[in-house]
């Protein structure tokens, strides 16, 4: 991962957070030239993501820290890999530790938890992430997401219109209308005033075939049966726009759209609930 001002800006907040004003244990007990050798090391099965904002961390309190035989993001890790080898001031080490360990640690817990999902599509349909993320993390969190095997959906608000519930139904109660004739308004306004992607949210195989006849780019089918999507497909034919599934969707629930003809399941929970992978840093 490119790393740029403000990743840089957010490790160094990050680094400040945790050490305060002085690592006071560390300068109580050690000198100046103390220098030591260090490994990473895997301690579960994982998919590795964050190494360079790993290295940078240390970077950032010391430049002279080296590092070797770093694996790439991306690679299966066993229980018990070595990550890196890392060589320098204890100092500089052990006050870099703590945040480097918790952001490698997360990041490769959202690509590992991403990759289980992808691999349960059996290669059908895509696994995107949604906005459900820890507020100024996004950015990597999204790309520990693509690390995993996974896509990402919008980044931010502006990147495309996405007419959801609240749009629709707070629409169709002030002009004292359905949800369907809400959803055709809606969606033929959007496509008059932007030229960005526009998707629907739809409940149902009707409000579906409104959305597409008119104009909608993706359909998403939130908590929505298998039933009413099989529906669609049969009525509307080839020529439909792109599908999405989204709504609490498990690792166990996968399976059951693999025989559809979809294009996306989108999944909140690989980074709002991914668990933590273990890393720990031993000194030598």
């Amino acid at each position: 991962m490119k790393i740029d001002n403000k990743i840089r800006k957010f490790l160094k907040s990050a680094l400040d957070e945790d050490i305060g004003n002085i690592d006071i244990t560390t300068e109580t007990l050690f000198g100046r030239g103390f220098l030591i050798k260090a490994s990473l090391i895997a301690k579960q099965k994982c998919i590795l993501a964050g190494i360079s904002l790993f290295k940078e961390t240390f970077f950032i309190l010391d430049r002279n820290i080296k590092f070797s035989d770093c694996v790439k993001d991306g690679s299966s890790l066993k229980n018990g890999s070595v990550v890196c080898r890392i060589e320098g001031n204890l100092k500089s080490i052990l006050r870099a530790e703590r945040v480097a360990l918790n952001i490698i640690s997360h990041l490769s817990g959202i690509a590992t938890y991403t990759a289980e999902f992808v691999r349960q599509t059996g290669g059908n349909f895509r696994i995107l992430d949604t906005r459900k993320t820890l507020p100024c993390l996004r950015q990597l969190e999204k790309y520990a997401v693509r690390t995993g095997g996974g896509y990402n959906h919008r980044f931010n608000l502006s990147e495309m219109v996405l007419l959801k519930d609240n749009h629709i139904n707070l629409w169709a109660k002030h002009r004292k209308n359905s949800r369907i004739d809400a959803i055709r308004y809606l969606v033929s306004r959007a496509k008059k005033k932007t030229e960005l992607a526009v998707e629907v949210e739809v409940e149902s195989c009707d409000e579906a075939i409104a959305a597409a006849e008119s104009g909608a780019d993706i359909l998403m089918f939130d908590n929505t049966g298998v039933s009413e999507i099989k529906k669609f497909l049969k009525k509307y034919g080839d020529n439909r726009p792109l599908i999405e599934v989204s709504g609490g969707i498990k690792i166990s629930d996968i399976k059951k759209f693999r025989n559809l003809d979809i294009d996306f399941v989108s999944v909140g929970r690989i980074t709002h609930s991914a668990p933590a992978v273990d890393f720990s840093l031993e000194i030598a």
